[in-house]
C-alpha cells in the first residue's frame, strides 16, 4: 500500500533528525530562550527581508490558527474566512472554542475575493442593527487554500487593501507554505507575502518537520503579552530547542523550499499521469494537493492498494479524491502508482 493521504505522513527530514540527535546533549534554556530558538528567528527574519519582525514558535496547526486569532480579536469580534476555510471546516470549532464566530463568506475554488470581501463588510456597516451582531475583526486565508489554489500577488495586494481600508489584521495561513511558494503559478516570495499581512504562519508540520508552526508578525506588532496567551492556549513547549533546531535547520541553506519544490515536481508528474490516462481533474491544481474525480469502479480497482483522502461526493456518484504528494514522496511511488493505475 503506498499513500497520498496527506503531506505529513513520515515523520522528518533526515538533516532535521540528525541536527536533534548532534545536540541531544548541549544545556540549554527552556521555553524558546535557548540558542537554536535564537537562530532560528534570525534566519526568518532574514529569510523575510523585516530584521524587525517578531517570531513565535508553537505547536501545531490547529493551536496556532486559534491562538493567533483569539489573542487579536476583541471579545465582540470574529473573524472573516473563505466558507472553505480551514478555520472554518476542518479545526474541530476550534475558533468558536476560544469565544469568536467565523464569519464565512463564498469561495472560489477555497479563494475569497476582495470585491466580495468589501461586499460583506459595508453589507455589515449599512445594517443599522450591526451592534447586535458579530463584528468582523480579522480576515483570515490559508496559502495554498484547502483546494491547493494560489493567490496571485495581485488578488492578495487587493485583498489586503480592503483589510486596510476597514482597518481588520490579514493572517495568512501558511501550514503549507513552502509548496505554496514553490509552485510554478506562484508569482509570490517569501518577502512579497510579508509585506502583504499583518501576520502568517510557516508550516512545518507539513513540509518536513515532526512538529511545530512558526507565527510571524513581520511588523514587529504582536499582542501585547503574546507570548504569555501562547502559553495559556497549551501551545508552547517547555523544550523549546524542539521547534527552534527543527526551523533553523529548515532555514540554512534554503532546505525549507528545497524540499517543497521537489514534492511541487512530484506532484506535477503525478497530476500529467492522471490526465494521460483518462482520468478528470476536479480543478487544476498548481501545488502538492491534487483532486482526481473517480467513479466507484475505479475506486474499487485502487482499494487495498492507494491511499488517498475522498474530499466529497457528487450526485453523479463520483467522488472528488485528493492525492497529495509531500517532501517525502519519491519517484519510485510515483511510478507504483502509474503502474497501479
Amino acid at each position: 500500500m503506498i499513500s497520498f493521504t496527506c503531506d505529513y505522513n513520515e515523520g522528518a527530514h533526515p538533516a532535521i533528525l540528525e541536527r536533534l540527535v548532534a545536540t541531544n546533549f548541549v544545556q540549554e534554556p527552556g521555553y524558546g530562550a535557548d540558542s537554536f530558538t535564537a537562530s532560528a528567528r534570525a534566519r526568518i527574519c532574514e529569510a523575510i527581508g523585516h530584521p524587525e519582525a517578531q517570531v513565535f514558535f508553537l505547536t501545531g496547526g490547529t493551536q496556532t490558527n486559534s491562538t493567533v486569532i483569539a489573542t487579536m480579536l476583541r471579545d465582540y469580534q470574529g473573524v472573516v474566512a473563505a466558507a472553505t476555510g480551514h478555520i472554518a471546516v476542518h479545526e474541530a470549532g476550534a475558533v468558536e472554542y476560544t469565544g469568536h464566530k467565523v464569519l464565512t463568506i463564498p469561495q472560489h475554488q477555497g479563494k475569497m475575493c476582495a470585491s466580495e470581501l468589501k461586499a460583506f463588510l459595508e453589507g455589515f456597516y449599512a445594517d443599522g442593527s450591526f451592534d447586535h451582531m458579530v463584528f468582523p475583526g480579522m480576515v483570515y486565508i490559508s496559502f495554498p487554500t484547502e483546494y491547493g489554489t494560489l493567490y496571485s500577488k495581485e488578488e492578495l495586494s487587493a485583498i489586503y487593501a480592503v483589510c486596510r481600508e476597514y482597518s481588520l489584521p490579514l493572517f495568512v495561513d501558511g501550514a503549507r507554505l513552502g509548496y505554496g511558494l514553490m509552485s510554478p503559478a506562484c508569482d509570490l516570495s517569501l518577502k512579497d507575502l510579508a509585506g502583504l499581512c499583518d501576520v502568517f504562519t510557516i508550516g512545518g508540520t507539513k513540509v518536513g518537520a515532526l512538529c511545530g508552526e512558526a507565527v510571524v508578525f513581520p511588523s514587529g506588532k504582536a499582542p501585547e503579552h503574546f507570548f504569555t496567551m501562547v502559553k495559556q492556549h497549551g501551545a508552547l513547549l517547555a523544550k523549546g530547542r524542539l521547534t527552534g533546531i527543527q526551523f533553523d535547520t529548515l532555514f540554512t541553506d534554503g532546505l525549507y523550499l528545497k524540499i517543497a519544490k521537489g514534492a511541487i515536481d512530484l506532484a506535477m508528474q503525478l497530476k500529467a499521469m492522471f490526465v494521460a490516462k483518462g482520468y478528470e481533474l476536479f480543478l487544476d491544481s498548481p501545488t502538492n494537493q491534487q483532486f482526481i474525480l473517480l467513479t466507484p469502479e475505479a475506486m474499487e480497482r485502487l482499494e487495498g492498494k492507494v491511499a488517498y483522502e475522498i474530499w466529497e461526493r457528487l450526485a453523479d456518484g463520483r467522488a472528488v479524491t485528493r492525492f497529495a504528494t509531500s517532501w517525502a514522496t519519491t519517484p519510485q511511488q510515483i511510478a507504483q502508482l502509474e503502474e497501479i493505475l
